[in-house]
């Protein structure tokens, strides 16, 4: 199989890491980055024995397929020429600023015939991987993703930062869209909000409750489902899960006993493979190029992590802006 020549634009912490993957992917070469601070384009390419380039149009010439990992102010940007150059790309979450450019990436690559997909890495953790099989008709979701604080990332909130991941995994799960949103944040070290608290509720009843902080003493990623007779706990960050079930067929009678109902629940163990989610991803990227598999989110489940954002966001704003308004002239 001859190697798929991609590339990285845009290398700065988390673009470092594609170009670290791609650099030892079987089936991959990586032909080359691209940063607009040539220094540590310098520095990156002499890590992963590849080349800088000196333009993004000199590296999209040398690459089949790129991922692009510069701020999301530049998304819409960069997949316009990426697709201009026929090149398929990965872009990295959030998709864009707003819906309107997510929509205009879309129609720049499917006017091109080039895909385009989105990375929202978490779906590729093993420990969602090996539980998606058991998600069923979901009634209650609820997820907290707590962060220590680091300066990065501030020019966006910890809805566009953090939960984010976790709007394209109750969607991916649920198989829609949020029919009511409900939202609060507040602003603690940075000037946009740095914890906020989302409620969405969707037409078949299920309601997903969404915790996101980056300014939080301890780490968590955890998500948990539950549904008609069964129960999942998943943690994203230990990549370890709890799924709890009922055999309704031991249940007898009109009254159950405590001792009948304790034999009837089983905790099962769930395996789960070793793998690193990036490295995942960007091979079922490559390998959807190849015709094998759906590949990463696509760029419609993108969009609509970003359309609920959104909406989690202007909720959050309006929140805020009834906090600020004096009770005097409230009333």
């Amino acid at each position: 199989m001859k190697p798929m020549q991609v590339g990285v634009w845009g290398v700065g912490v988390w673009g470092e890491k594609h170009a670290r993957v791609y650099a030892s992917l079987e089936g991959a070469q990586l032909a080359g980055i691209y940063d607009q601070d040539s220094s540590r384009a310098a520095a990156v390419a002499a890590e992963y024995q590849t080349r800088a380039f000196a333009s993004p149009a000199e590296l999209l010439a040398a690459c089949e397929a790129i991922s692009i990992a510069v701020p999301t102010v530049g998304h819409a940007a960069a997949v316009e020429q990426a697709a201009a150059a026929k090149v398929h790309a990965l872009v990295e979450k959030p998709m864009a600023v707003t819906l309107a450019e997510a929509d205009a990436m879309i129609e720049y690559a499917r006017r091109a015939g080039t895909v385009l997909q989105v990375g929202q890495v978490e779906r590729f953790n093993p420990a969602m991987a090996a539980v998606r099989p058991l998600i069923g008709r979901v009634k209650f979701v609820e997820a907290h993703r707590l962060a220590l604080f680091q300066p990065r990332s501030l020019d966006v909130d910890v809805v566009f930062d953090l939960m984010i991941h976790d709007i394209d995994i109750v969607l991916h799960a649920i198989g829609s869209l949020p029919t009511q949103i409900s939202a609060v944040g507040v602003a603690v070290l940075s000037g946009n909000e740095d914890i906020a608290n989302a409620r969405l509720e969707f037409a078949d009843g299920c309601v997903a409750n969404l915790t996101a902080s980056r300014v939080s003493q301890e780490r968590l990623r955890r998500i948990r489902f539950f549904q008609d007779s069964s129960y999942l706990s998943i943690d994203l960050f230990e990549k370890k899960c709890d799924h709890l079930s009922l055999d309704r067929s031991l249940l007898t009678g009109g009254t159950v006993h405590p001792l009948q109902l304790a034999a009837a629940i089983h905790k099962d163990k769930i395996e789960i493979a070793e793998g690193e989610p990036l490295r995942l991803e960007l091979t079922a990227f490559l390998n959807s190029l190849r015709g094998s598999g759906e590949g990463a989110a696509s760029a419609r489940a993108g969009r609509d992590a970003l359309a609920v954002a959104e909406a989690v966001r202007a909720d959050m704003k309006q929140r805020a802006r009834q906090w600020a308004t004096p009770q005097s002239a409230a009333s």
